[in-house]
């Protein structure tokens, strides 16, 4: 008798532990954020600086600490043009991403005035190793990072830049490299969290502390030459060679990296993650998604 209680003890312990590897169903609103930083290490993720070979991490400027992606300048003595990106290894298309950032401390010797309390995510960026070996910005569209200074100005944040690209505000393209949003000054060395929309080649929303601030559309490669609107990009001042990019302007952009900016003032940066609205549009799908913009038929499971 303690025999078959044992037996039918040993059956139901199976049973259970069979049925709580059950796959649960999809949920086809729950949304799957990707993380894009793993928290210990730079694992999926390719460095570049100006003038060194890819993923020299040159005086350890990209550096995990605890839970964070730091861009640190301890080990400088000047920043000696030193300009860098850390590129996630997966290019996007359509797709939400969100993160926290802080600047911290002081800027480095050497660094130019206007990099004071500045960074950026660029994003539809060139990827790492097709950077110019001298390159200092990636060709990209920049969410552009920006804290407030010791004059108590206002200095918006969530603000456009555009490193060899250009981008339309209502009708118009808009040649200037920099573009304001209409975000809130953010003081000291507080986290920030930020968020960019970006659909594709269709436009891009930036969002700042919940706050959509920013939003354009047609993100393309810029013009080479000048015109009446159009003073010219920096193309040979920063390293970008306009010969390999003329015949691609007003190209849109429709997909690209995302990397991290390091030009002389410590930042860093937490809870990277990305949403994918690109995917199976197909609701019969097995892995059918309701936010999903963009189809995929191919990704489809059934």
């Amino acid at each position: 008798m303690k025999f078959k209680s044992l037996i039918i003890l040993i059956v139901s312990v199976f049973i259970s532990c069979k049925s709580e590897k059950k796959v649960q169903p999809n949920n086809p609103d729950s949304e799957e954020w990707i993380s894009l930083f793993n928290g210990k290490d730079l694992s999926n993720w390719t460095i570049k600086f100006t003038g060194e070979d890819l993923n020299k991490n040159y005086k350890n400027t990209f550096l995990v600490q605890d839970s964070m992606l730091r861009i640190s300048y301890d080990n400088y003595e000047t920043f000696d043009d030193k300009f860098a990106h850390i590129y996630y290894n997966t290019p996007f298309s359509y797709y939400k991403i969100k993160f926290d950032y802080r600047f911290t401390g002081s800027q480095t010797k050497g660094g130019s005035h206007w990099n004071v309390r500045n960074s950026g995510v660029m994003l539809h960026s060139q990827s790492a190793d097709s950077n110019a070996f001298n390159q200092n910005f990636p060709v990209s569209v920049e969410l552009q990072l920006l804290g407030g200074l010791e004059d108590n100005k206002e200095r918006t944040t969530g603000n456009v830049c555009t490193p060899g690209t250009a981008v339309v505000m209502g009708d118009t393209i808009n040649y200037d490299h920099c573009i304001s949003s209409n975000s809130k000054t953010f003081f000291g060395d507080r986290w920030v969290n930020a968020e960019a929309i970006v659909l594709g080649g269709e436009s891009m929303i930036f969002i700042i502390e919940n706050d959509t601030v920013l939003q354009f559309e047609r993100p393309q490669i810029g013009k080479t030459g000048k015109n009446k609107y159009y003073l010219g990009e920096h193309w040979e001042n920063w390293g970008m060679n306009p010969e390999d990019w003329k015949d691609k302007a007003e190209e849109i952009l429709t997909e690209g990296y995302i990397s991290l900016q390091a030009e002389s003032h410590p930042i860093d940066f937490k809870n990277l993650e990305l949403l994918d609205l690109c995917g199976c549009k197909d609701p019969k799908a097995k892995n059918y998604k309701s936010y999903y913009v963009k189809d995929k038929p191919e990704s489809c499971i059934y």
